[in-house]
């Protein structure tokens, strides 16, 4: 009767402890996903989910029929769907068993030297391809699995030089088993022989309703409530970068607590239930403007007012208050500068004359702050001689 008591409490105990590892795993994987950044949760897992780079696209999935890549270069602004593109038709051509040993990516930005080039990348273009076993007729069906593998280099116009030199060789040679699709934000960093070698794909920046219909839908299956014009703020805000509008959306939904809590499941495999309350504050313009930075309208009117010639004297006074306040609230020269820049050369009242001389201080402007000059100095030089021109000087 012991022996058979305690072996009850042993199985029990087991069973307890099973449970419980079963239960801590799936929580895990739920709080990894909860936690998980919205750009890589949201990525577009094949062509059709790509937005509004229909022109690329349709080439792609011809290709994707043929199973026959040429070497590929994508460019265009941030946050276009770049290399979400690439990913995804990876993941179409080899699926989920083949992807890890047929696919290498690099961010070219870290591992931009010749070695790079010499060592990692040349050893797996010109590693043979392995005949891959324990795939039925219906996973092929379903995925090509083309004879050659792809070396993706993301940010390829941050390579050096020499790295990009030793390239086109290692493309050539194993041009047979292996395909190479470059990425990058400007095409002219690339050079002309490795460009040559690549089927160039264009990706333009994405229009307002593509951009504000994905907002939407992210904003749709987190749950969350926005307050009117939230979406067209966030796309005005990202400036055609899809990515940094969803890093603000979610950004702000953490701000006001508008994200999804966990779920907590008890033994019995039943959720408990969560605080209605949790999920009812609402995202609001004004915070999206304050987590992109963004300068309020009463600031700029304030420092715009304070350059508009003056019938009793100089201007200096007014422009340099504004100016200091600027700085010491610690707003970016970049953002007032980008700011400025839209609302005195889409202004009807400036004469087109007086815009011409604007836009050659702005352009000064931006090269300095490139430059690394001081913020505070280059702001109030800059306001000041945009003044000077509304005065006719």
């Amino acid at each position: 009767m012991a022996a058979s008591f305690f072996n009850n409490k042993a199985r029990a105990a087991a069973a307890a402890a099973s449970s419980s590892s079963k239960l801590k795993a799936g929580d895990n994987k739920e709080d990894s996903t909860r936690l998980q950044p919205w750009v890589e949760k949201y990525r577009p897992k094949t062509l059709d989910d790509v937005a509004a780079q229909d022109h690329t696209t349709k080439v792609l999935r011809r290709t994707l029929q043929a199973s026959n890549l040429p070497h590929m270069l994508f460019y265009g602004p941030p946050g276009t769907g770049k290399t979400s593109t690439i990913l995804a038709l990876a993941k179409s051509l080899f699926g989920p068993a083949l992807y890890r040993s047929r696919i290498l990516e690099l961010n070219a930005s870290d591992e931009r030297g010749i070695g790079i080039v010499r060592d990692k990348v040349k050893n797996f273009a010109r590693a043979q391809l392995s005949q891959p076993t324990g795939l039925d007729a219906a996973y092929r069906a379903q995925y090509p699995c083309p004879p050659f593998k792809i070396i993706i280099l993301d940010e390829a116009d941050s390579m050096t030089q020499d790295a990009q030199s030793a390239l086109r060789r290692t493309m050539e040679t194993y041009s047979r088993i292996t395909r190479f699709c470059l990425v990058c934000n400007y095409v002219t960093r690339i050079i002309e022989p490795l460009a040559s070698r690549c089927s160039k794909f264009r990706f333009k920046m994405l229009d307002n309703s593509a951009a504000g219909e994905r907002i939407s839908n992210i904003a749709e299956q987190e749950g969350l409530q926005l307050e009117d014009g939230v979406i067209d703020t966030l796309i005005r805000c990202g400036e055609g970068d899809l990515r940094r509008a969803i890093t603000y959306l979610q950004s702000a939904a953490r701000l006001v607590g508008a994200t999804k809590p966990p779920v907590v499941k008890d033994a019995d495999d039943d959720a408990e239930m969560t605080d209605v309350g949790c999920n009812s504050s609402v995202i609001t313009i004004r915070s999206i403007e304050e987590i992109a930075g963004v300068l309020p309208d009463d600031i700029l009117d304030s420092l715009v007012e304070a350059m508009q010639p003056k019938s009793g004297g100089s201007v200096y006074e007014g422009v340099s208050r504004v100016i200091t306040d600027l700085v010491a609230d610690g707003w970016s020269a970049t953002q007032l500068v980008g700011q400025l820049y839209r609302r005195l050369v889409f202004s009807e009242a400036i004469p087109d004359i007086q815009k011409n001389k604007i836009v050659m201080l702005f352009s000064e402007m931006d090269k300095r702050l490139v430059d690394g000059s001081d913020e505070h100095l280059s702001m109030l030089d800059l306001a000041l001689r945009i003044a000077g021109v509304l005065r006719g000087n």
